[in-house]
């Protein structure tokens, strides 16, 4: 069989997380992975390339290639406590220190994320070295508003200089 290219999501910002939630609970669901992380018994049989989107922890739960990015704690602490919420590494999750958000303001994400990029880069870097052929990066987030506009906008413009 073809080696699986596994693909890493970003979710920046309150839309980019909360559609990157449901995102994963649809995946879960169509792949047959429990809340938990682990593959329920109809999904045994099926050889579906889950490594493309997850990897598996030593556990064998399934975990989600994953990075959620925001500069406000509210969404990504109420994603982190949903049903699906429990698969994600707790090490992907990233809250600015101040909390305080781009309130809406494109020129306040773009220059928070400047700010804390070598946080975010050693993040995706530490995400990509667990891959064994890496396809590439989807970025799940708002093109208006502050941090999903302005920080994935950042984001964007680094993973492509690079």
């Amino acid at each position: 069989p073809n080696m699986p290219r596994e693909i890493i999501t970003i979710h920046v910002g309150q839309c980019g997380n909360q559609l990157g939630a449901k995102f994963w609970e649809q995946l879960c669901n169509e792949h047959g992975i429990a809340e938990d992380g682990t593959l329920q018994e109809f999904a045994t049989q099926t050889d579906d390339r889950k490594d493309v989107f997850f990897y598996q922890a030593d556990d064998l739960q399934y975990v989600p290639r994953a990075l959620l990015l925001d500069l406000e704690p509210r969404v990504i602490n109420r994603v982190s406590t949903q049903p699906y919420g429990r698969l994600f590494n707790r090490e992907n999750m990233f809250i600015h220190k101040d909390g305080s958000g781009a309130g809406n303001v494109w020129p306040r994400g773009y220059n928070q994320a400047a700010e804390v990029q070598d946080q975010i880069l050693e993040m995706i870097d530490r995400e990509a070295d667990g891959s064994d052929s890496l396809e590439g990066f989807m970025l799940i987030h708002s093109v208006a508003g502050g941090t999903g506009s302005g920080m994935g906008s950042h984001l964007l413009e680094t993973l492509a200089d690079r």
